[in-house]
């Protein structure tokens, strides 16, 4: 069954985390009636967080007070995963950074989703050809990644080699309804375009810290100073979530890349995985490369 973006209505979003709840507010905003499924009641209490960002945007004159109350009146949030796959059209999970993970969750909701549902994944590094299987439909299955969503408010295409045609067009359209900017990956490729590139200089960052050449403040000094950046790359990892960052880092064997992950595995463990826990490389709200005089 081929979709146009007329057909859809309902939209799906697995994982109420710090990407997943913007994916899934951003979709209310144009116009779906979209719910946000995670298995943690106390995940879905971060509704605060997109009150906070849909203040954000009427102060920027982004979106009117009444246009924020239509989208709120949107937003479902269920922990019951037949009631959330019910009638779904479009399907976009964000959950955990973990294969083995990603692939139990899909295996359950290929089964429960109608047929008509269009599936994409939101893994930063984790190829489409890796997970599509486990849907039971791998023919209608898509990355479908953003970033921030609101302020780097890209989304890569990137399907793998089973995926249908018309899926391409129609989430690249789809992209656009959803106040992003799509890019199209035109082969598989881990970390799709930006975080491929973004990965090199949190990488290099990684390995300037643990071969002791500069401190984590000297790091993000040196490249906020020199690209005039409002952060730098331990502050990007903070915003990333250092969890996903080890995930990702953990997988690569070589020397450099295994120290950097033995670092993030130190802050995880003591409970700090950036701004989502408040406390990462930096301390949040009011992190020291925000302060006058950093840079």
């Amino acid at each position: 069954m081929q979709l146009k973006i007329e057909d859809i209505n309902k939209v799906l979003i697995l994982g109420a985390g710090t990407l997943g709840l913007r994916v899934g507010l951003q979709c209310a905003i144009s116009g779906f009636e979209t719910t946000i499924y995670d298995i943690s009641e106390k995940a879905l209490d971060a509704i605060k967080t997109q009150a906070s960002i849909l203040k954000m945007l009427i102060r920027n004159e982004k979106l009117t007070e009444a246009q924020a109350e239509e989208a709120k009146g949107r937003l479902t949030f269920t922990t019951d995963p037949e009631a959330a796959a019910d009638d779904a059209d479009f399907l976009n999970e964000s959950v955990t950074e973990n294969l083995e993970l990603k692939r139990k969750v899909w295996a359950q909701f290929g089964a429960l989703c109608p047929e008509k549902t269009l599936f994409t994944t939101n893994t930063s590094y984790l190829l489409g050809s890796q997970i599509a299987d486990a849907s039971g439909r791998p023919e209608r299955f898509c990355n479908f990644h953003f970033h921030d969503v609101f302020y780097s408010n890209v989304v890569d295409v990137m399907p793998h080699p089973g995926t249908e045609a018309w899926i391409n067009d129609l989430l690249m359209e789809l992209g656009e309804k959803l106040w992003q900017t799509p890019v199209f990956v035109q082969k598989e490729n881990t970390g799709y375009i930006f975080n491929y590139m973004l990965m090199a200089l949190l990488g290099a960052a990684g390995s300037l810290r643990t071969l002791d050449i500069g401190s984590i403040e000297d790091i993000d000094r040196s490249w906020m100073g020199n690209f005039k950046m409002e952060m730098g790359p331990f502050g990007i990892l903070d915003t990333v979530g250092l969890d996903t960052a080890w995930h990702i880092t953990s997988n690569h064997p070589d020397k450099k890349s295994q120290a950097f992950a033995a670092l993030l595995k130190s802050y995880i463990d003591a409970g700090k995985l950036g701004v989502k826990t408040g406390e990462g490389f930096y301390t949040y709200p009011n992190p020291r490369f925000k302060e006058e005089g950093f840079v």
